[in-house]
């Protein structure tokens, strides 16, 4: 299983976008780690309707790393 990471703190403006593009390239069975300042809680409403699961964990007070892979 491969991951692809997606560092959103290094990303000029709103990530959304490049979050979603990053998403649509995801092949069943690989994983997108995406990194954060922040906890992205309204992401993952958006993820669940997308037919996506995810897993958060916060690595440090401004870094979280989201694990996101096919429900």
């Amino acid at each position: 299983m491969s991951t692809q990471v997606l560092d959103a703190r290094k990303i000029d403006g709103e990530p959304f976008g490049d979050i979603m593009a990053a998403l649509s390239e995801l092949e069943e069975g690989e994983t997108l780690e995406l990194v954060n300042s922040f906890e992205p809680e309204p992401l993952y409403e958006v993820l669940g309707n997308r037919g996506f699961d995810h897993e958060t964990e916060q690595i440090a007070e401004d870094e979280w790393h989201i694990r996101i892979s096919h429900a």
